[in-house]
């Protein structure tokens, strides 16, 4: 039984589910599953935009040829090659040998490398502006190198308005049903999805992203169809002034995030102690993460949400804990800058925690790490209130002052 959706008059929404898998990319935890969007825009010349995973192959299949309805297929165009978008790409041409391939130079070089069919005699290569047209349908294409993949390319539809995103504008997630970002509340129960989607998978290449939000400036958008999550119709301002918020690294709120490794409980009880005081001293905006039960996917995306983070350590084999070690690891890999730090370590003997993160943390761009650090010996004592409130209100003037 299908499942196809109709976007507007002439285009169709083909892709499915996957609610079994369990990480995205083999890495990013994904509870609620995810979607794979593929579509087809029906014309004298029928286009399909992208295919979709294996997973849901069967019914994506299924779904094509509804669609089609008969007709045959003309043009595949396709965005991006990562093989959750193109891994049932050589189906498709074997179902429609009659179809031609329409991508960039780098995309042409990827089928070959995936696949084994004669690409090069059915594939058109098209360069940025250049345009197809399939009857009342008119469709240009954009470079987007880097998101997230080099040979990455958007395609804009000029009658219908609509712009075929590939992995920009995504989000985690199964669709329920719905398949537009208006039917749900969307800033209320998909935005962090959007928010973590965006840190881990695209976040890294902020400039790309602004050099492909420039280009997106200058075209009539009405509807944004990505190749994961919801398709956007209403209200577009919204999701594309979060990922120009995104993309220049700019926190969305004032805030900290803090983040403790904590063995015996000793340091945990350290940042719940500062957690608290930060509370009693006004600031809104607390996320307290413990970084061995919380995968760091969730934690980078807070990250990128606020201005300031505590990361609480213990000392660990004269270096760092080991999920401590791996987030700041993130954290640079993502290129996140423009944040404010403060450290908090604890250690029996010889801590050494603060200066690691020191150490590591100021080859990011942008960053400011406060003076004041809080040590503790084992547990915290009495004798620590002192050192507490100091960091406390270290933190909560820079916040208050940003």
């Amino acid at each position: 039984m299908h499942t196809v959706r109709k976007v507007t008059e002439n285009i169709y929404y083909l892709g499915g589910n996957d609610r079994r898998l369990s990480l995205f990319e083999n890495l990013y935890p994904i509870p609620n599953g995810v979607s794979y969007n593929s579509y087809l825009v029906k014309d004298e010349k029928n286009v399909l935009l992208d295919t979709v995973d294996h997973a849901i192959a069967p019914i994506f299949i299924e779904n094509l040829e509804y669609a089609l309805n008969d007709k045959k297929l003309d043009y595949i165009i396709v965005n991006h090659m990562e093989p959750d978008h193109c891994a049932t790409l050589e189906t498709v041409v074997q179902m429609h040998p009659e179809a031609k391939i329409i991508g960039n130079a780098k995309t042409l070089g990827m089928i070959k490398q995936f696949f084994t069919f004669d690409a090069d005699s059915i594939f058109i290569t098209v360069k940025e502006g250049e345009e197809i047209s399939t009857g009342e349908h008119t469709f240009s294409f954009i470079s987007a190198p880097f998101v997230h993949w080099p040979e990455v390319m958007v395609t804009y539809e000029k009658k219908s308005k609509t712009l075929f995103s590939a992995d920009a504008f995504g989000t985690f997630g199964a669709l329920s049903g719905h398949i537009f970002a208006d039917e749900v509340d969307f800033e209320h129960t998909l935005l962090d999805e959007a928010r973590r989607y965006y840190t881990n998978i695209v976040g890294k290449y902020g400039n790309q992203v602004n050099a492909l939000l420039t280009k997106a400036a200058n075209l009539d958008i009405e509807r944004i169809c990505p190749l994961h999550g919801p398709i956007w119709r209403e209200n577009l301002t919204f999701i594309i002034e979060k990922y120009k918020t995104w993309a220049t690294y700019a926190p969305e709120n004032k805030g900290v995030v803090i983040a403790y490794a904590s063995i015996y409980g000793n340091t945990e009880n350290a940042a719940e102690a500062v957690a608290g005081r930060l509370a009693d001293k006004g600031i809104d905006n607390i996320s307290v993460f413990d970084v061995s039960k919380t995968d760091a996917s969730y934690i980078l995306a807070e990250a990128f949400k606020y201005s300031h983070i505590i990361l609480a350590c213990v000392t660990y084999n004269a270096d760092l804990f080991i999920k401590t070690e791996t987030l700041i690891s993130e954290i640079k890999a993502h290129n996140l800058s423009g944040r404010t730090f403060a450290f908090i370590e604890n250690g029996t003997w010889g801590p050494v925690a603060a200066k690691k993160m020191t150490d590591s943390l100021s080859e990011l761009k942008n960053t400011t790490i406060l003076d004041k650090k809080l040590t503790i010996k084992s547990a915290l004592k009495s004798d620590n209130e002192a050192a507490i409130e100091e960091f406390v209100q270290s933190v909560a003037d820079s916040i208050n002052e940003c």
